[in-house]
């Protein structure tokens, strides 16, 4: 059975760092493009950092460019996004997604 779960989500004040975890089973997690999205109350879902299998290449939404970083462990079937500078903005459920699948999301407020 294919699960993926997200952790490290939190509040967390304007300026601060929080680090996001996405723990898979069920899948060839070596060879999976992982993908973070987010989903802000009121808005689209929106892809957030994506990073391939094989050359562990990693793009980003604009708005997170030189804040977010993607990363990957397939030793331990993970996938992170490290989040520096949070912004009020940065609010929403961060969700792991490969191919189809998708995972329960895990919730970010950024607040003072």
């Amino acid at each position: 059975q294919v699960h993926l779960v997200e952790s490290g989500g939190g509040l967390v004040q304007p300026g601060g760092s929080l680090r996001l975890s996405c723990t898979t089973s069920g899948i060839v997690f070596s060879l999976a493009t992982m993908a973070w999205y987010r989903q802000a109350p009121g808005k689209e879902r929106e892809l957030v950092a994506i990073i391939s299998s094989i050359d562990v290449s990693a793009n980003y939404a604009d708005s997170v460019k030189g804040r977010f970083t993607i990363s990957r462990n397939n030793a331990k079937n993970t996938v992170y996004l490290q989040m520096n500078s949070l912004k009020p903005e940065d609010t929403a459920v961060y969700l792991c997604n490969t191919a189809r699948l998708w995972g329960q999301g895990t919730q970010v407020t950024v607040s003072s």
